[in-house]
């Protein structure tokens, strides 16, 4: 396929994506009033910054009157996550890929858009991560624009509903790919369970739900390349 019929594929695939990002990031924009954020500095942070976690946290600070060097930290934590991401992706790439396209491919990683790229057949070609980048990011911002303008207008049940729709969106993203894989089906249920005993485990409970993440993220992607590697496919 051409980087143009890439480039259209991957915005097809982020329609369903940039629903889910507009829902969410309505209540993102209440919450970026509420801290004293202007609506459209607001959707400027959503333009730069693709992370639900790592903005509601970032308002939540700016509301709570935190210093730059807290700010600084809680999103590097927050947002850790997106290097083995990033690093992930890497591996899909094409040894000749450009530095410039690798550098502006990690700048496009959320988890659905790392998601529905590492589902993407064979080496991946960083427009359709591009073109999923674009559609969902345009949702993303101006979820986020439309909630700082008339959020509050929005009764407070709304307002909840809207917050958890990210969830619904992200499991639609892996539940195709674990209903024909089952190895794939079991990783998402040990990262349940995990999951959920990361919650209340000694000590482990009292990380930050980003360093949560990642610690999960590692220790099952180690075990499940241990247990079940790939073949590389030949480049023929």
């Amino acid at each position: 396929m051409s980087n143009k019929q890439c480039f259209l594929k991957g915005m097809k695939a982020g329609i369903p994506i940039a629903m889910g990002y507009f829902a969410v990031a309505i209540a993102l924009g209440i919450a970026a009033v509420r801290a004293g954020v202007g609506a459209f500095a607001a959707a400027f942070a959503s333009l730069l910054n693709n992370a639900s976690a790592g903005e509601y946290i970032a308002f939540t600070l700016i509301a709570a009157g935190a210093s730059y060097m807290e700010l600084i930290t809680m999103e590097a934590v927050a947002n850790a996550r997106y290097l083995l991401m990033s690093a992930a992706l890497s591996q899909k790439l094409k040894e000749n890929t450009s530095i410039f396209k690798r550098l502006l491919l990690g700048f496009t990683v959320t988890d659905e858009i790392f998601g529905v790229s590492m589902m993407q057949e064979g080496y991946l070609n960083p427009y359709f991560t591009y073109g999923a980048f674009v559609v969902a990011t345009t949702g993303w911002t101006g979820g986020t624009l439309l909630g700082a303008l008339m959020g509050d207008i929005l009764p407070a049940s709304v307002v909840t509903a809207l917050s958890v729709g990210l969830y619904g969106m992200f499991i639609s993203v892996f539940v195709p790919e674990a209903k024909k894989n089952r190895i794939v089906a079991l990783l998402v249920l040990v990262s349940f369970v995990l999951s959920a005993a990361f919650e209340y485990l000694p000590y482990i409970s009292t990380l930050s739900s980003g360093l949560r993440v990642i610690i999960l993220t590692v220790v099952i992607s180690l075990g499940a390349a241990l247990l079940f590697p790939i073949k590389e496919e030949s480049d023929a």
